[in-house]
């Protein structure tokens, strides 16, 4: 912290003094969650750009998060706060900035002397839009991450530019698991786990934060900082970063067109969920993923009419293994034998379903929701497996989160979208699709959408 500096309005434990009186001009942090990785690295900015207001001199900061709301984040949470504690007079504006490749919605504060602070969504576009100071929070999310790296360095190639990297892990397959585990020495590396973040006097209880997650992978990455082994994972960590959209998973966002529906049905332990994809083009946009823990039938029903009162659907694919007979058998007479199809679950069943899936996020053909840990989990822990034999099968631990029961509700409901793709390679499926679009469909939905709005 700079002498110059105002004492922090909030105590700063170990790790995050350590953080701020490193000076190195490459830095990069591996943070355990929910220990104040953003706080921090926002607070070391501030007090840079205190230290050129001081003196009457300027500076430029640019902040790269993973999406518009994490870069919000970062300059109301951060930014602005510190400022505030600071009394540094600043003026924070809004705005639309654009690049070669589109239009980013920016936040900025400027302070006395032109200094500029900006945060923005991270891509290769706002990556190379700037001269200036950089901080990549949580970078091992970040969507093309070696595409931003690649354009990002010339920008700080200038001397004495300041470049600021923090992240959890997230797989191997990006940019910040290669700057954290490289071997040379031009960055200034730290890691602080959740054991070393509560030993430097964080407030955690640590066996209660583990038995609440109840999913031994999640903590090992999450908390523990381990890098957990991709080559069994069906859907890389880098692939769903890939397809993470802010716009995906909210049902106002509805434009109209003919929907899918996956349904993984579940009455007691594991999870029933209902996954809605919008056709947008060619690109399956989620609308929402409705989930139910050890609901009565009954709700499954109830939660299912509503969908199909909200939406367009031309297909449902429900799981019709065991208990799932009598739902599929009653979703038929409800919304007709031709727009409900059941699936027994099995080894090939799963198998196309999988290669479905995983064709559509390979392509770029989904999006989904930015940022879901929980869904980013789920997706995550689907493995494929090969037994001593030679076959090919598909499996999940069954843990607080589910059984890949979301994975398969996706899959399913992309299965259900086969309109918009040609089937995998070696597959081949019966289409009975029957678009729906009865005249008083938008009547229906306005009136579905208002009624879901005054309950909530």
């Amino acid at each position: 912290m700079s002498a110059t500096a105002r004492t922090p309005a909030l105590p700063l434990y170990g790790y995050q003094q350590r953080w701020l009186a490193d000076k190195s001009r490459f830095k990069v942090g591996m943070f355990a969650r929910q220990t104040g990785k953003t706080f921090t690295t926002t607070l070391e900015v501030s007090d840079h750009a205190f230290e050129h207001v001081a003196r009457g001199q300027r500076t430029r900061w640019v902040i790269l998060s993973r999406g518009e709301r994490q870069a919000k984040e970062a300059m109301n949470e951060g930014i602005k706060r510190h400022c505030q504690a600071y009394n540094m007079a600043i003026k924070a504006i809004e705005y639309d900035w654009r690049g070669d490749e589109g239009s980013y919605k920016a936040l900025e504060v400027e302070l006395p002397h032109g200094t500029v602070i900006t945060a923005l969504p991270a891509n290769p576009d706002t990556a190379r839009g700037f001269s200036s100071n950089v901080f990549l929070d949580e970078f091992g999310i970040h969507k093309d991450s070696r595409a931003i790296w690649g354009a990002l360095f010339p920008v700080i190639s200038k001397k004495g530019l300041l470049l600021r990297v923090t992240s959890t892990p997230n797989g191997k397959g990006n940019k910040f698991y290669e700057i954290m585990t490289s071997e040379d020495s031009i960055w200034s590396r730290h890691t602080v786990d959740i054991y070393q973040a509560v030993k430097d006097g964080l407030p955690r209880d640590i066996d209660e934060l583990r038995r609440g997650l109840n999913d031994d992978d999640l903590w090992a990455q999450e908390y523990e900082l381990q890098w957990l082994d991709e080559a069994s994972a069906w859907l890389s960590y880098d692939l769903i970063n890939s397809v993470e959209d802010g716009a995906a998973g909210n049902p106002d966002g509805y434009q109209g067109n003919p929907c899918y529906i996956g349904n993984d049905i579940a009455a007691r332990n594991d999870l029933w969920v209902a996954w809605v994809w919008e056709l947008v083009g060619d690109v399956l946009w989620t609308r929402e993923i409705r989930v139910l823990r050890r609901a009565k039938f009954a709700e499954h029903d109830a939660v299912m009419d509503e969908l199909f009162e909200t939406y367009n659907v031309s297909r449902l694919v429900m799981d019709q293994t065991g208990m799932g007979e009598k739902p599929v058998e009653d979703a038929k007479k409800r919304y007709g034998e031709h727009r409900v199809e059941g699936i027994q679950f099995s080894g090939a069943s799963k198998q196309l379903l999988a290669s479905y899936g995983k064709q559509a996020f390979e392509d770029r053909k989904v999006r989904i929701p930015l940022g879901d840990t929980e869904l980013r989990a789920d997706l995550h822990k689907l493995r494929k497996i090969v037994t001593p034999l030679g076959h090919v099968r598909f499996d999940a631990d069954s843990d607080s989160t589910g059984h890949a029961d979301r994975t398969w509700a996706a899959f399913m409901g992309i299965y259900a979208g086969t309109q918009f793709a040609q089937p995998p390679a070696g597959a081949s499926v019966e289409s009975n699709h029957a678009a729906y679009t009865p005249n008083n469909f938008k009547h229906r939905r306005s009136l579905a959408m208002r009624q879901r709005r005054a309950a909530q």
